[in-house]
């Protein structure tokens, strides 16, 4: 079937805004042009791929299956032609990274701090999700790389992953709240009995906390989830319960909370980068691997 690529990349604009009149800014053309394109590109398909009210645009299910294969192309070209321009040099282009904004706070601030002090010219792009939702950014090739909690099963479309840290979870608690717990080792059956703070179910670290209790066949029931270990560590700060976090977060010599010791050792996670092979990545990607 013969489709000029510019009746996909319309598509593409409108179908990620969902709206015609915002497409028609980011492509440069009038709304008209947009609409005309729709239509004819719903021609030569045979099939209707918005829906269309006064108030908002839609995708139909056709829509929304022909988008999941046009997203990663048209990312893909972008991509390509964004590279010719840089030529293989580090004064201009740009870096594409996905990450959650744990990782990005405490872990990638002095990466990206220095390679922009290297290249000013290399515009730098992080898109904040959930480890999980990373992988999605990266396989519609919304980024250049990720940098994601692991293990995670999501990375088995990832080609090559590359382990930069480790690190281990602990369980924190107010000071003053929680006392009496101070220099006690705990079992993880104990800890049910108190009001557990934890990140969402969308998050690796509510996957690993879950399996370790369902290795003792418990049942894990939190009092709190979120979405930020900031406020998981401000609230069990003012003591609302007992917080499972990264120990890189953890403020140093903190003097409202302490960690909670356990019998069973929790094992080490690390953070990994991951990048596909099989797409060409820029140079200032590769660079930006290789500092971490």
């Amino acid at each position: 079937m013969d489709i000029n690529y510019e009746l996909y990349k319309v598509f593409y604009y409108v179908a990620k805004t969902l709206s015609f009149s915002e497409a028609s800014k980011q492509l440069y053309i009038s709304q008209s042009a947009v609409s005309q394109s729709i239509k004819s590109l719903e021609t030569k398909l045979n099939q209707h791929l918005f829906v269309r009210s006064t108030k908002k645009v839609k995708l139909t299910p056709e829509g929304e299956m022909l988008f999941k294969h046009v997203e990663p192309a048209v990312n893909l070209i972008i991509r390509g032609e964004n590279q010719i321009l840089d030529a293989n040099t580090l004064n201009g282009g740009q870096l594409r990274i996905g990450a959650s904004d744990t990782i990005c706070r405490y872990f990638l601030i002095p990466y990206l701090k220095e390679f922009h002090a290297h290249f000013p010219n290399v515009h730098i792009k992080v898109t904040n999700q959930t480890s999980a939702r990373c992988v999605d950014l990266l396989d519609n090739g919304q980024v250049d790389l990720i940098v994601t909690n692991f293990p995670n099963p999501r990375m088995n479309t990832v080609s090559n992953i590359r382990q930069v840290k480790e690190f281990k979870d602990i369980f924190i608690a107010n000071i003053h709240q929680f006392s009496y717990l101070k220099g006690k080792t705990m079992q993880l059956e104990e800890l049910l009995s108190y009001p557990i703070l934890m990140l969402d179910k969308q998050s690796m670290t509510s996957e690993f906390l879950h399996s370790l209790f369902q290795q003792k066949q418990l049942d894990l029931v939190p009092e709190i989830e979120l979405s930020s270990n900031d406020l998981l560590i401000d609230l069990a700060r003012i003591g609302l319960g007992i917080a499972f976090v990264p120990e890189f977060c953890l403020p140093p010599n903190d003097p409202d909370l302490f960690c909670i010791q356990t019998t069973d050792v929790l094992p080490p996670r690390h953070i990994v980068v991951g990048y596909n092979d099989h797409v060409p990545i820029s140079e200032a990607a590769k660079y930006f691997i290789e500092s971490l």
